[in-house]
């Protein structure tokens, strides 16, 4: 992870340390008090936060994931890097995350890259 993500995770962390022994990510009021936050709770406390913050496309929090290996290949990290990175045993899976990436940033990178340079002897024979 990322100092960022490590600059946001941290407060969770001090405070959990505080509570009971139990799942990382708990329940820290109400009647579940530390019970495990499930993931159909996960899901929908996103959908409202996104809702609320104005988001009108459906989401689920497996985008986040998914965005993030975008955000991988646009900082020019390889592929098999991301792979490793997300946990995938296959990489077709991790290549699947990258449709997310807009065609024309894709027509657009194709087109400022260096053409392929080759010796002027190349395939002669001398």
């Amino acid at each position: 992870m990322d100092d960022w993500g490590w600059e946001y995770l941290h407060p969770w962390l001090s405070a959990r340390v505080e509570l009971p022994a139990g799942p990382l990510f708990c329940i820290i009021d109400g009647p579940t008090r530390e019970r495990p936050w499930s993931g159909a709770a996960v899901r929908g406390d996103f959908r409202r936060l996104a809702a609320e913050a104005g988001v009108r496309r459906r989401f689920a929090p497996h985008q986040l994931r998914q965005s993030h290996a975008v955000e991988l290949a646009r900082e020019g990290v390889p592929l098999n890097i991301s792979q490793r990175q997300l946990g995938h045993a296959n990489l077709g899976t991790t290549s699947i995350y990258l449709q997310g990436i807009d065609p024309q940033e894709i027509i657009s990178s194709v087109r400022t890259r260096r053409a392929p340079m080759m010796s002027v002897s190349a395939g002669l024979q001398l």
